[in-house]
C-alpha cells in the first residue's frame, strides 16, 4: 500500500509517495530527470511489504511547493540540503539512501558531505562524478553521451521544442522503455507552468563549487549496458572513488530507465544491498 505524504521543510513542502511501517528501517530514493516519485513505484512498495520505510519525494522544481524560479537556487549543495531537510523533518537520524540519474548524482554527493547520515548508499545508472568527469575528458564516447546536457541549458528553447508536437521529444527521451501510462504522467506533471524549467534548472544551476572525494559508506553501484547516457569509461571507473564496501552490479540489455523497465531485477539487487548492511 502507497501512501502519498507532504513532508515539510524550510525550502516548501515536497510531495512524496511511501510505503512500510513508520517504525521500518528508513530508505529514500531520489528520482532523475524528467522523471518524479512514481519511478519508484515498485521499488517502494515492495520495500514497505517487506518492513522498511521507504519514502520517494518528488524533489525540487518537481514538488510544486518547492519551485524556485532561478537556476541558481538549484545548485547541488542546495539539492544535498533538501536531503538532509526531508530525513531531519521525517527524524532519520541515519537511513539509506537510493538514487537514479539526477538523483544519484545527489546521492552520490550527499554521501560525501553526510557519510554520518548514511547507513548505505544504491546509486543506478549515475556513475561517481568524479569518475564521469574524469571519462567526459578522456572518453569520446562519453564525451559525445554528454552533449545533451550542452543543449539542454540553452534557457526556454529546450522546454519549447520538448513540448511541442504533444511533448514529443519529451516523450521521445524514454524511448519507448517505460510504460505509456508512466510517460503519460510524466509529461503531464512538466506540461504545468513553470515545470519543466524547473526540472531543467537543475542543468542550468552551474558546476558544483567544490570538489567530491572518496565515498566511505558501503556501496552499491548498478549500471546498465544499453544507457545511453553513461558509457562503461564512467561506470567501471566509478570503483576507484569508493574506499568503503562496493558492489558493482551491471545489467545486460537494459536502458537508462532501470526501475521501471526491470523493476523485479533492481528491487532484488536493492534488497540484497539492504540485508546486507
Amino acid at each position: 500500500m502507497i501512501d502519498q505524504l507532504s513532508i515539510p521543510t524550510e525550502a516548501g513542502a515536497f510531495d512524496a509517495i511511501a510505503a512500510g511501517p513508520e517504525g521500518g528501517r528508513p530508505v529514500l530514493l531520489l528520482h532523475g530527470f524528467p522523471e518524479a516519485a512514481v519511478e519508484w513505484e515498485h521499488q517502494v512498495a515492495t520495500l514497505g511489504v517487506l518492513g522498511y520505510r521507504a519514502v520517494a519525494p518528488d524533489q525540487r522544481g518537481y514538488s510544486p511547493s518547492v519551485r524556485p524560479e532561478q537556476p541558481a537556487e538549484y545548485g547541488i549543495a542546495t539539492l544535498v540540503e533538501d536531503v538532509v531537510a526531508i530525513a531531519d523533518t521525517l527524524g532519520w537520524r541515519e537511513f539509506d539512501l537510493i538514487g537514479h540519474d539526477w538523483g544519484g548524482a545527489v546521492a552520490w554527493w550527499t554521501a560525501d558531505a553526510h557519510p554520518e547520515r548514511l547507513r548505505s548508499l544504491a546509486v543506478v545508472s549515475t556513475p561517481h562524478p568524479a569518475a564521469l568527469a574524469a571519462a567526459m575528458k578522456t572518453d569520446e564516447d562519453q564525451h559525445l553521451r554528454s552533449g545533451y546536457m550542452t543543449e539542454w541549458r540553452q534557457t526556454r528553447v529546450t522546454e519549447q521544442r520538448m513540448l511541442a508536437d504533444g511533448a514529443r521529444a519529451l516523450r521521445d527521451i524514454f524511448d519507448r522503455r517505460v510504460p505509456p501510462s508512466k510517460i503519460d504522467e510524466y509529461v503531464q506533471r512538466l506540461s504545468e507552468p513553470g515545470a519543466l524549467t524547473a526540472a531543467l534548472n537543475w542543468y542550468r544551476a552551474g558546476r558544483p563549487g567544490g570538489k567530491i572525494g572518496e565515498i566511505t559508506v558501503p556501496t552499491m553501484y548498478v549500471w546498465s549496458t544499453e544507457d545511453v547516457a553513461f558509457g562503461s569509461v564512467a561506470a567501471f571507473g566509478t570503483e576507484k572513488w569508493v574506499t568503503g564496501p562496493y558492489r558493482f552490479e551491471m545489467l545486460e540489455d537494459v536502458s537508462h530507465w532501470v526501475a521501471e523497465e526491470a523493476p523485479e531485477a533492481l528491487t532484488s539487487l536493492l534488497v540484497e544491498h539492504l540485508t546486507a548492511h
